[in-house]
């Protein structure tokens, strides 16, 4: 009969082969018996953090609203473009919102930013900031179904560039307190209005110079609302709601310059194994093979405690109990480029040059590399570890713009009153949204004005696809009238609901 011997050949037990495989069975089936106990336990505890709201009755959309909008998209504030542009939009505002313009406190800030106060009637009462940004990049109208200047209502949509990022924001702001102001309404707490005329080139003299004036006068504000994300439909596999992501923080900014200098350069009939441009190459490719590590932790983490209890099947099992299956849903999240930005910081080239002829070997090549920066991360860390994967001295890692960018902010806290806000105001407007803390990829206004309140979100009230999402800074930018109807409700019921 075939034995095991344990415990060595001076101390030893015998067991029979069966028994010995017997006790290897028990023991892994009581291991995997615990391991489904906790698994049950954390899924059936993994509780939702929604809340319950009382839908309320919403007025008529003010007439005319979206005739209005369109006015607006049909003047090209680009950004740094002509400054006429920009005042005969600031014209248009004054001519659309007329009661308005007569009663809150108006500054003009020089290029073109508005900078609004509605006096509330509690000066005790820490005031709200509402945001929005005034200019738009360039449109090519090739592939356009209606030109990005039109303006045009068609198909159920608002057309244009600027109808989603960020002229419907400033739009819906303004309509709401008109009608607010029509019905005879007074806020309990100040708002103050800031549109910025240049966020999509740095912002430093639109939001900037708002942003420092506010500190100078010491106005510290209950919260902040900003751009930054949306209401995205089958945003997530085995979510069938709706996404409301309340971005609470964002991702810190930098572009980094790779230069190769090489010593020789030579004619392109004989090359050498390899020149600057391959050189730079074969940096680039790892750092595209090497992408930053995953987090699931921090705001991250957040977002998943919010949505997770709300999936189904074993999307929910996996996020009720990331200790274990973290890495699987690491390989998930990576594979989806909106999700992949939420765990991790990115890097992408943006820019390369070098040469200058087809037959000479270059002797300088540089590229220009973007990251976005996860908070928890620092320009220091993203520097060094692009240096740590290209491995090679002869390639400098050197910071491509000093004066823009910046590390990511401290997130903004849930248990707040302003996240508590929009999330009961979502809540009411959206009531099929599921509601969660997140990290904005992009780049906001709302980091000038992180001297004068903790509480930043960044938050858009559009309910929108993937596909539609592809419309900001492309083609076919629009908006439809549903989404803008409700973006005009969102603002309402904010202002009631954060100034009774």
């Amino acid at each position: 009969m075939l034995q095991i011997r344990i415990f060595g050949p001076d101390r030893f037990l015998t067991f029979p082969m069966k028994s010995f495989f017997r006790l290897i069975l028990r023991v892994f089936l009581f291991v995997l018996l615990g391991l489904s106990a906790i698994l049950i336990a954390k899924t059936i505890t993994f509780s939702s953090r929604q809340i319950e709201v009382e839908p309320p009755l919403f007025s008529e959309s003010p007439a005319g609203a979206t005739a209005r909008l369109s006015e607006a998209l049909q003047i090209p504030t680009l950004s740094g473009g002509d400054p006429a542009n920009f005042a005969r939009l600031d014209s248009l505002l004054r001519i659309h919102f007329p009661l308005a313009f007569s009663q809150l406190q108006v500054e003009s800030i020089e290029g073109g930013s508005l900078l609004l106060k509605w006096p509330g009637k509690q000066a005790k009462l820490p005031p709200i900031l509402l945001m929005g940004h005034l200019d738009v990049v360039p449109a090519d109208s090739v592939h356009w179904a209606y030109p990005p200047f039109s303006g045009t209502i068609a198909d159920g949509f608002i057309w244009g560039r600027g109808a989603l990022d960020d002229k419907m924001s400033i739009w819906a702001i303004m309509e709401s307190i008109e009608q607010l102001i029509r019905e005879g309404y007074y806020p309990e707490r100040t708002i103050y209005l800031a549109f910025g005329h240049d966020e999509e080139s740095q912002g430093n003299m639109g939001a900037g110079q708002m942003g420092k004036k506010l500190a100078s006068q010491g106005v510290q504000f209950e919260f902040i609302l900003d751009e930054g994300s949306f209401i995205i439909t089958e945003a997530l596999d085995g979510l069938d709601e709706p996404l409301a992501a309340v971005a609470i923080t964002e991702k810190g900014f930098v572009s980094f310059n790779l230069k190769l200098d090489m010593e020789e350069g030579g004619h392109a009939s004989m090359p050498p194994s390899f020149t600057a441009v391959s050189t730079m190459a074969h940096a680039l490719e790892r750092i595209r093979e090497h992408p930053f590590p995953a987090s699931l932790g921090g705001v991250t983490g957040q977002f998943f405690d919010y949505v997770g209890p709300e999936m189904s099947g074993f999307n929910r099992v996996i996020l009720a109990n990331k200790w274990l299956f973290a890495p699987i849903l690491i390989d998930k999240l990576s594979a989806d480029p909106a999700a992949n930005a939420l765990i991790r910081s990115t890097a992408v080239p943006t820019l390369i040059q070098g040469g200058v002829r087809d037959n000479v070997l270059p002797l300088q090549v540089e590229a220009t590399v973007n990251v976005r920066i996860l908070p928890g991360e620092t320009i220091a860390s993203a520097q060094a570890y692009l240096e740590k994967i290209i491995d090679n001295p002869s390639i400098q890692v050197l910071l491509a713009d000093s004066d823009y960018g910046g590390d990511p902010p401290t997130a903004s806290s849930t248990e707040a009153f302003g996240f508590q806000v929009l999330q009961k105001t979502i809540g009411e407007v959206f009531p099929e949204a599921v509601v969660a803390p997140s990290v904005s990829a992009g780049y906001t206004d709302s980091r000038h004005y992180r001297g004068v309140s903790e509480q930043i979100y960044r938050f858009s009230p559009v309910m929108l696809s993937k596909d539609d999402l592809k419309g900001m800074h492309g083609i076919n930018e629009r908006i439809s009238l549903e989404n803008y109807e409700r973006m005009i409700r969102f603002y309402r019921r904010l202002i009631r609901n954060a100034c009774q």
